[in-house]
């Protein structure tokens, strides 16, 4: 205010004829006049700022603290918090409908995960070499079916996925995941799952529509990229091709209880290994699980269940027709201070499989040989893993098949021992480094060493215990 008054006074003084008899004194009075004009809109400017509203800047202020909720929220649904999660198969979906589902909160708009369905990008490489050439492996008494061969030598894509996740409406959640993985040089694109879920049924229970992962054992319905080993234990190899998922339908009920009780079953299309052919008109398998786990203490948790898958199978994969039961009973114990598994802890993990067989062989290789196959075969694995601390984790695996000698090839019981080191740099991103050695018929023996890398990118919920 002080101002204006005296740059009128210079300005007089200037403008009077006293001041304006030179050239050099006409070039002084013009940059008086650049002063002046310049003092007049920085003031003007401080008036303005003096009048804005207080409130007006809140907003500003508001979005990055929003932003940095909604990534804290993200963080926390991370699969690093498994330990935290009830034993709960279903969880991954629950966590993951969190995610997806619009919070409604302010600050919805603002993080870079607030998309609508919730986007995951799982991208998984690695590299490996193994003594043995993985085009000519063979496994006596086990033939390689579904994804259950070794990893080719060199340089892979391995199995990278997208998954689209969100609460469809008031009464269902629908989940998509295609994956990408490259093959013999070849990238081929897939529908890994693909279904709808209920999300209001009452008393417990759920209902799953679509193509999905079985729910039997414990390894089967987790997605390949949560393993604590590059690769599936020899058991999901043989039996299940690494993984059984087909098209079907899942009824849950989970118990109203503080001890953790499920049971289930589902019926699928039978078109994939060990069914074959979709038999008995597309619902040519059927299983049933039930699991049971809880809390010992603040210390430790632990899960234990029992399944079997019954199919019918039509020129499989391995050359079998008949009739197929798989008994799975699978047990998980988990101990880390306080609960908190992502600080340190120890994981231990067994599952053993009977597959019982009644029906009869021909060798894909020589449709002229046949035989009968009535038998049952077994396989197990025993893995530990201990994580040092929130960066490092290390483990061993033991995994071992028996044959029979009722079988129509030679009977013969592989196994393997495996070891890994992992170091993560957060929850999204790990390198692994694998050792493992097999010894797959009476002959042979494969030494493998794999170095694997791993990231997700977007919204991921946590996984099941």
């Amino acid at each position: 205010m002080r101002l204006s008054p005296l740059a009128l006074c210079v300005l007089a003084c200037l403008s009077s004829p006293v001041w304006a008899g030179t050239p050099d004194d006409h070039q002084r009075i013009e940059a008086l006049e650049a002063q002046v004009q310049a003092l007049t809109a920085e003031l003007q400017a401080m008036k303005a700022q003096q009048a804005t509203p207080a409130v007006a800047a809140a907003p500003v202020a508001a979005m990055p603290a929003q932003g940095a909720e909604a990534e804290a929220d993200a963080l926390a649904a991370d699969a690093s918090d498994v330990a935290a999660v009830a034993p709960d198969a279903g969880s991954d979906q629950n966590a993951v409908a969190a995610v997806a589902a619009p919070s409604g909160d302010a600050g919805g708009g603002s993080g870079p995960n607030a998309f609508n369905p919730a986007i995951s990008i799982i991208l998984n490489g690695s590299y490996s070499h193994h003594s043995l050439d993985p085009a000519a492996f063979a496994r006596t008494g086990f033939p390689l079916v579904g994804e259950g061969a070794p990893s080719p030598n060199g340089f892979s894509l391995g199995e990278s996925e997208v998954s689209f996740a969100a609460n469809i409406d008031d009464k269902f959640y629908g989940q998509l995941t295609a994956t990408v993985e490259s093959e013999d040089g070849e990238d081929h694109l897939g529908i890994e799952e693909a279904y709808i879920s209920s999300t209001v049924l009452p008393d417990g229970l759920s209902l799953r529509l679509g193509r999905f992962y079985s729910n039997i054992g414990y390894l089967n319905s987790h997605h390949a990229h949560t393993d604590n080993f590059f690769d599936r234990p020899l058991p999901y190899q043989a039996f299940l091709g690494n993984q059984y998922g087909d098209d079907g339908v899942q009824l849950r009920w989970v118990a109203p209880t503080s001890l953790y009780f499920e049971i289930g079953g589902e019926a699928f299309r039978g078109q994939n290994y060990p069914s074959g052919g979709a038999q008995n008109g597309g619902l040519g398998t059927k299983t049933l699980f039930a699991h049971v786990g809880g809390d010992a203490g603040t210390d430790n948790e632990w899960l234990v269940g029992v399944s079997a898958l019954k199919t019918r199978t039509e020129g499989g994969e391995d050359g079998f027709s008949g009739d197929d039961t798989l008994a799975i009973f699978d047990g998980t114990w988990k101990w880390a201070p306080q609960g908190n598994f992502k600080d340190g802890g120890i994981t231990l993990r067994t599952e053993y499989m009977v597959d019982k067989r009644d029906g009869s062989y021909i060798d894909p290789n020589d449709p002229s040989f046949t035989a009968l196959w009535n038998g049952s075969r077994r396989g197990a694995y025993l893995e530990g893993v201990y994580r040092f601390n929130r960066t490092w984790d290390a483990g061993y695996r033991y995994d071992k098949l028996w044959g029979d000698d009722d079988l129509p090839f030679a009977s013969f019981d592989p196994y393997r021992h495996s070891a890994e080191l992992t170091w993560r740099n957060s929850e999204f991103s790990l390198f692994r480094l694998q050792l493992s050695h097999e010894k797959p018929n009476p002959d042979d023996a494969d030494n493998a060493v794999t170095v694997q890398y791993q990231t997700a990118l977007g919204a991921h919920g946590a996984h099941a215990f």
